[in-house]
């Protein structure tokens, strides 16, 4: 028998989700069962990662660790080669301690995992895995057990191409849609989830597993681009033709997903379900180039241009394009919000040397809080934290140096463009620390929580699953989360710690044993472009 559902909404957030709830939206009750779910169950904000970026978050939940313990911080990292820089994508090899899924097959449980990113290449568990954010050609050779894609694909309906991402349609939209486009786009989006619940529901119904976990990523990717018709701030409902089409299709989508949600439970009503975000989402309103504001204070140095087609197109590059010889600090991609100071040392003669290491960042934090909009004269950027106060932990020193946090909850922007504060037309989509967590089942009492930690939703997974939880956990079980005489009965037992992968890269940013196909790799940051993580 199932005990736990953990359904996972990528950036979910009651801003938008309130109002589909609870009918106050001008299309009335969008989100039926859901509402029921947190009528009846407990309910409350959870609060994300230090940076609400999607691969720690999601990482955390799977691991129940922060990541300056799990190592990861960003859908990119580098190796700082002294003259230059070697970017390659983050994947399962980086996570640093064992996963939940992990801890419950050494424990006698079983297990499905399906759409979580940084599961790829997939780790051998007991039950099925399916990792998120691999491209539907590629599918086979990162599902787990080798014979899973051959069964799957017996199932109803099956289409590879709808299950993961099709790049090759995606490379092709523009970081800004017209409502004419962004309809179609959405309008392909649709079919994902559907998938994802359709091969969730026959493996739950087929295989029973004690711990059973479904990502949807959908709420998130049209939030990016949509959010313009989402925010009850910003939808007047007296918008033109398109936008009140994209935003008529949109709200299809989370009855959909609520369809889905009330499906999977149907499936295993006995079980505790829980639903949880990996961050919540706002608009951001202004474009902050951080990189810009740096080299105006002399931090780094833009690589010269010769005017040639060649050159126009490294300045608009993934990647900020910098002279390295004479770059001490930078931010190395848009997601990331981070900004790594360099080192001094025989590859990189021109860093900073190591005694003037704490002198030179806190200059640099107090140069980051006054960076100013030119229009109002106010801060763009809220707060600065240094690495070991936002992740500290056994992975801390992988992590920027310093981690920015605009006011807006905004992306920066890498660019070498002027000025270094632009206002955007429209409000962005974009990622806010705040998610949600709804939880039923047997002795969940019915209430509202006070705010919670993503940590959280790891231990009370396990223990709901009949896990001895790792003493290595960092989350807790919220005191008024079950009814006291159930929580007597079913006392949580703390095990030994999880145990550590020692998942590094090598000295040259790769891993020993990579195999990841060139053109997976491409198109997988093609997808990151198009979501507004690096830039092109």
């Amino acid at each position: 028998m199932t005990r736990t559902l953990l359904i996972g909404l990528d950036g979910a957030t009651f801003t938008v989700l309130d109002p589909l709830m609870d009918g106050t939206c001008a299309e009335g009750v969008v989100m039926p069962y859901l509402a029921s779910l947190r009528a009846r169950g407990y309910s409350a904000k959870l609060k994300s990662t230090a940076h609400p970026l999607t691969p720690p978050a999601w990482t955390t939940v799977c691991t129940g660790r922060t990541p300056g313990n799990h190592g990861i911080y960003d859908f990119v990292r580098f190796e700082d080669l002294g003259d230059e820089m070697f970017f390659t994508l983050y994947d399962f090899r980086d996570v640093q301690v064992e996963t939940i899924w992990q801890i419950a097959s050494r424990q006698g449980k079983s297990v499905v995992s399906l759409n979580f990113p940084m599961m790829a290449p997939p780790p051998a568990i007991n039950g099925s895995l399916v990792p998120g954010f691999v491209s539907w050609k590629h599918l086979r050779r990162n599902m787990y057990p080798a014979t899973l894609f051959d069964r799957i694909k017996a199932f109803d309906g099956f289409d590879p191409k709808e299950l993961s991402w099709d790049f090759e349609r995606e490379s092709q939209i523009g970081d800004v849609m017209p409502d004419e486009e962004l309809y179609k786009w959405v309008e392909n989006h649709l079919p994902r989830d559907k998938q994802w619940s359709n091969m969730g529901k026959r493996l739950l119904q087929e295989d029973k597993p004690d711990l059973f976990a479904l990502m949807m990523d959908g709420t998130d990717k049209i939030q990016h681009q949509a959010w313009h018709v989402l925010d009850p701030r910003l939808w007047t409902g007296a918008a033109d033709e398109a936008a009140q089409a994209v935003r008529k299709l949109v709200l299809q989508y989370y009855r959909n997903v609520d369809g889905y949600i009330r499906d999977l439970h149907a499936a295993a009503p006995d079980a505790h379900l829980i639903i949880v975000s990996d961050h919540g989402f706002a608009g951001s309103e202004k474009v902050v180039r951080i990189n810009q504001y740096l080299a105006d204070l002399g931090h780094l140095t833009w690589r010269q241009s010769d005017g040639s087609e060649q050159a126009r197109r490294r300045d608009l590059a993934n990647f900020a394009n910098l002279d390295w010889t004479k770059t001490r600090a930078f931010c190395p991609t848009p997601s990331s919000n981070g900004i790594v100071i360099r080192m001094k040392s025989d590859k990189n003669p021109g860093g900073v040397r190591p005694e003037d290491y704490e002198r030179y960042r806190d200059r640099l934090i107090e140069e980051l809080l006054d960076m100013r909009d030119p229009e109002t004269g106010r801060r763009v950027i809220a707060r600065v934290e240094k690495r070991e106060d936002a992740f500290p932990g056994t992975a801390m020193g992988q992590a920027p140096d310093l981690t920015v946090f605009l006011v807006d909850h905004g992306f920066v922007s890498v660019r070498n463009r002027e000025p270094a504060v632009v206002t955007r037309p429209t409000p962005l989509g974009t990622h806010h620390p705040d998610g949600i967590f709804i939880m039923v089942g047997p002795g969940v009492q019915a209430r509202r929580g006070e705010t919670m930690s993503i940590v959280d939703t790891t231990t009370i997974a396990a223990h709901t699953t009949g896990l001895e939880i790792p003493a290595s956990f960092e989350g807790r079980i919220p005191a008024d989360l079950f009814e006291p005489g159930w929580l007597e009965a079913n006392p949580p037992r703390i095990g030994a710690a999880q145990a550590s992968q020692g998942h590094k890269p090598s000295a040259d940013g790769a891993h020993p044993e990579d195999d990841v196909p060139e053109d997976q790799r491409q198109e997988m940051l093609a997808q990151l472009r198009l979501l507004g993580y690096i830039e092109d």
